[in-house]
């Protein structure tokens, strides 16, 4: 068995179990603070490699909310489906040609140009009173740029957190629809890392080691969860979105 000890030290390794706490708690709460996990794991190894480490984990945390989160929005599930395949084999190529910098500013930029598109949403029209059906051109967008931010950098969750606050549906079809879009999206994305030589028996080993904190954060998670009102619900998506645009465009 690898000794992660030797490869990562202690402080990494504490960091990285912590990231984990972060993947379960942002699948049962907040989906657009998983990026912090993402930015922790891309500093312990390189970029491309980190995100298929953290990719079985956040499969573990989609798999946990399935189970706890039952209200699905099928209908806007649906309309994302043919823009997500072209996202992520878009995002593949990418990975092929670009460097880990520009791979992650890119990201970057267009989260945040979605994150000022939505603010200026809500100036302009305010939140939905009652669920809407995104038109088709819009969902077919979100679709393509989840599936490529997905596949490039686990980065999807402040493209979906908008869609579906743009949507106006409450907290708990929001993250049921969430975990089951990415769910399927996160399984999808396995055959293709592994095509590109990403995962390795070091990541298994460590995945294999952090699930117990996955776990716990997925608990953590669902406990808070019931203490927020949508409004803040809404505020600290919006939020976590934007830091996540912003470590992405720094780190």
């Amino acid at each position: 068995m690898p000794d992660l000890v030797a490869l990562y030290g202690w402080p990494m390794l504490a960091a990285m179990a912590a990231a984990a706490m972060v993947v379960g708690f942002s699948k049962t709460s907040f989906g657009g603070i998983a990026n912090l996990a993402v930015a922790v794991f891309a500093l312990a190894m390189p970029t491309k490699e980190s995100t298929a480490a953290i990719l079985l984990l956040l499969i573990v945390g989609d798999m946990v909310a399935i189970a706890r989160y039952r209200t699905v929005s099928w209908r806007l599930l649906v309309k994302l489906v043919p823009g997500v395949i072209p996202g992520l084999l878009l995002g593949a190529l990418f990975m092929s040609m670009v460097d880990d910098t520009l791979m992650r500013r890119s990201i970057g930029a267009l989260l945040l140009v979605m994150l000022i598109m939505q603010l200026w949403q809500r100036r302009t029209a305010g939140r939905p009173e009652s669920p809407t059906d995104p038109h088709w051109a819009r969902a077919a967008a979100t679709g393509t740029a989840a599936g490529f931010t997905t596949m490039t950098a686990n980065a999807a969750g402040p493209v979906m957190a908008l869609y579906f606050l743009a949507a106006g549906i409450d907290k708990q079809r929001f993250i049921g629809t969430n975990a089951w879009f990415f769910a399927i999206i996160n399984l999808s994305k396995v055959p293709l890392a592994a095509q590109l030589g990403l995962f390795t028996p070091q990541s298994l080993f460590l995945d294999l080691t952090l699930i117990p904190a996955v776990l716990l954060g997925a608990w953590i998670g669902t406990w808070v969860i019931g203490k927020v009102t949508q409004r803040q619900f809404e505020l600290i998506t919006i939020g976590a979105s934007g830091l996540a645009s912003v470590l992405l465009l720094l780190r």
